[in-house]
C-alpha cells in the first residue's frame, strides 16, 4: 500500500479510538472538574500513558521493526518469531518486575507527584490506589507493543491502529455506570483505573490472536539474555527514549505540576488536545515510514529512500499545520464549547486555553519527529536520535522549572512555562535530527518540497484568518447555532473545507494526486482481514 493509504487507514482507526477517548475525558471534567480527584486520575494513568505512547503509539515498535525485519529478511520468518519470542519473553518479565515495584514503593513516591496535596492523606490514599490499580497495563502495553512491531512489519496496520479503542470503551463504560448506579467520586476513581489494566489485557490478547493468525509463532517462555535480545534492547531502549521524547517531556512537565492544585488537571486537558495530531498523523505516518525505509535500505535504494521520507514530511505537514494553527487560533473556543459542564466551569477552560495555545505551536515539531526519527531506526542507529532527545528532555527541565516558579512567583500561571519549555524543546529536537540527516545527505529540502510547504502554509493562514473573525464571534455563533456544541463543530468543519478548497486552489494537492492515495501500489498484496 502507498505510504499515504498505509497513513490514512491508521490515522482513521486512531480517530475513532480518539472520539470515543474524548467522550471519555468530558465525562471526567463533567464529573471531578478540575478538583483533587481528577489530579489524582491523572496521576494514577501518568505512567500507563506514558508508557502506552512509548510502546503502543510507536516509539517502542518502530525501534524493534528494524530488527525484526532485518531477521526476517536475513534468516526468515522462523528465525524471526524465535527473536520476537525471546525479546518478548525478557521484555515483559523486566516490566512485570517494574510494575510489583511501583506498586509496592507508590505509598512512598505518592507525595512527591502529588506533593500539593502532602497534607491530605486521603487524597494521597486513593491516588496511591488508583495508582496501583492502573500499574498492570504498562506490562501489557509491553506485550501489544512487540505484536504490533510484527504485525507492521508483514504491512498490517489496521489492528494495531484499533486495538487502543479498548481502553477508551472500557474507562468510559464505568464513568457511565456512575450515572445509574450512585457511587462516590472516590469510587467512580477505582472503577476508571481498574478498568485501564482491563483494557490492556484485551489488547494484548487481540494483537496475539493477530499474530497468531498471520502465522507467526511468538511466544512467551522462561527470559534470557540471548544475543538477539541484547542486540534488540540495544536498539529498542534508546530508539524508544528517542520517539518518546515529547512524552518524556509530558512527564516532566506533570511531576513540575505536581506542586500546583489543578495544576496536572489542566496539562491533562491541554494534552489531550494536542496530542491529538500527534497520534493521528505522527504515530500513523512514522509507522507506515519505518518498514518502508527498512525495505529501501536492506536493497540499497538510497533515492527511494529520501523520496519516501520527502513524501512523509510534506503529508505530515499538510495535515499537522490546520490542527496546530486551529489549537492556537481558538482555544478558548474549542475548549468551552465541548468540555465546559458539571464541575468544569468556563474559568478552567480559559485557564486550560491559555496553556494549549503554547503547546500549540510546538505540535507541528512534535509531529515531524515522529517522521524524522525513521530514518534513523531503519539504519539500526538509535544512539543519536536518543542523544538529541535527552538533551531536549534536559532542556525542557532546566527551563520548564525556571519558567514555572519564575512565572508561579511573578502571580501568573506557572504551567504556561512548562508548555513554552516543552515546544521549544521540540523545535530543538527536530532542528538536530533534521540537520543531522541533512548534513548526511539522507534527505534534502528540495525548490518542489519547499514550494508545496510555502502553499500547505498560506492555505493554513487563510483558515487562521476564517478561524480568528469565528472566535471573536464565539457567543454570537452560539446564539446563531442554538447551541456552543454545534457551533464548534461548524466551524470547524467549515475551516476544514476551506483548508481543502485553499490546498486544492493553491496546488499544495492536485485532484490526481489525492486519487493516487486512494490505489494500491503496483505488486501490493491482496489485504487480509487484519489488513
Amino acid at each position: 500500500m502507498s505510504l499515504a493509504r498505509n497513513t490514512i487507514v491508521q490515522a482513521t482507526l486512531t480517530l475513532g479510538s480518539r472520539i470515543l477517548g474524548f467522550a471519555r475525558d468530558l465525562a471526567l471534567s463533567a464529573r471531578f472538574g478540575q478538583g483533587p480527584m481528577m489530579d489524582a486520575f491523572t496521576t494514577a494513568l501518568m505512567l500507563p500513558n506514558m508508557f502506552r505512547r512509548l510502546f503502543a503509539e510507536g516509539a517502542f515498535a518502530q525501534a524493534f521493526v528494524p530488527v525484526y525485519g532485518g531477521v526476517r529478511a536475513r534468516e526468515g520468518d522462523e528465525a524471526a518469531a524465535v527473536t520476537a519470542s525471546e525479546a518478548l519473553s525478557f521484555m515483559f518479565a523486566v516490566v512485570a518486575g517494574f510494575c510489583i515495584l511501583l506498586q509496592v514503593l507508590m505509598p512512598f513516591i505518592m507525595p512527591w507527584l502529588l506533593s500539593a496535596y502532602r497534607g491530605d492523606e486521603a487524597v494521597l490514599r486513593v491516588a496511591v490506589t488508583a495508582t496501583q490499580l492502573a500499574m498492570p497495563y504498562l506490562a501489557c502495553m509491553t506485550v501489544a507493543s512487540l505484536l504490533s512491531g510484527v504485525l507492521n512489519t508483514a504491512g498490517k496496520f489496521a489492528l494495531s491502529a484499533a486495538v487502543p479503542v479498548f481502553l477508551n470503551l472500557c474507562t468510559l463504560a464505568p464513568l457511565l455506570a456512575a450515572y445509574v448506579i450512585p457511587a462516590s467520586q472516590p469510587t467512580v476513581l477505582m472503577w476508571v483505573t481498574a478498568a485501564v489494566t482491563v483494557s490492556g489485557f484485551i489488547q494484548a490478547g487481540l494483537l496475539w490472536w493477530g499474530v497468531r493468525r498471520l502465522g507467526v509463532a511468538v511466544r512467551l517462555s522462561m527470559p534470557r539474555l540471548t544475543p538477539n535480545v541484547k542486540r534488540a534492547l540495544a536498539l529498542a531502549v534508546p530508539g524508544a527514549m528517542a520517539g518518546g521524547a515529547m512524552q518524556v517531556n509530558s512527564l516532566v512537565s506533570q511531576m513540575l505540576a505536581g506542586s500546583d492544585e489543578g495544576a496536572r488537571s489542566v496539562i491533562y486537558n491541554a494534552d489531550r488536545l494536542y496530542q491529538l495530531p500527534l497520534g493521528l498523523i505522527g504515530v500513523a505516518i512514522g509507522l507506515a515510514l519505518v518498514p518502508r525505509l527498512t525495505k529501501a535500505f536492506v536493497a540499497g535504494d538510497h533515492e527511494g529512500g529520501r523520496k519516501t521520507l520527502d513524501d512523509g514530511i510534506t503529508l505530515a505537514m499538510a495535515f499537522t499545520l490546520p490542527a496546530a494553527v486551529a489549537l492556537f487560533v481558538i482555544p478558548f473556543f474549542i475548549i468551552d464549547a465541548t468540555v465546559t459542564r458539571g464541575a468544569f466551569t468556563s474559568a478552567d477552560a480559559a485557564r486550560t486555553a491559555d496553556v494549549l495555545r503554547q503547546f500549540a505551536w510546538g505540535v507541528p515539531a512534535f509531529v515531524l519527529a515522529k517522521v524524522l526519527t525513521p530514518p534513523f531506526f531503519a539504519r539500526e542507529d538509535t544512539r543519536r536520535p536518543m542523544i538529541y532527545a535527552v538533551s531536549a528532555v534536559v532542556f525542557t527541565i532546566v527551563v520548564g522549572s525556571a519558567l514555572f516558579f519564575w512565572l508561579s512567583s511573578q502571580g501568573m500561571d506557572g504551567v504556561l512555562g512548562l508548555a513554552i519549555a516543552t515546544s521549544l524543546s521540540a523545535w530543538i529536537n527536530v532542528a538536530l535530527l533534521g540537520g543531522t540527516l541533512i548534513r548526511e545527505k539522507a534527505w534534502e529540502a528540495t525548490g518542489a518540497f519547499v514550494s508545496r510547504i510555502a502553499r500547505v502554509l498560506l492555505a493554513s493562514g487563510v483558515m487562521a484568518g476564517a478561524l480568528l473573525a469565528a472566535g471573536i464571534n464565539y457567543e454570537t455563533l452560539s446564539r446563531i447555532f442554538l447551541a456552543k456544541e454545534i457551533a464548534v463543530l461548524v466551524v470547524c468543519g467549515a475551516g476544514a473545507a476551506l483548508y481543502g478548497v485553499c490546498l486544492l486552489a493553491f496546488r499544495a494537492v492536485t485532484i490526481r494526486e489525492l486519487k493516487a492515495v486512494l490505489r494500491r501500489e503496483p505488486g501490493a498484496s491482496i489485504s487480509s482481514g487484519l489488513d
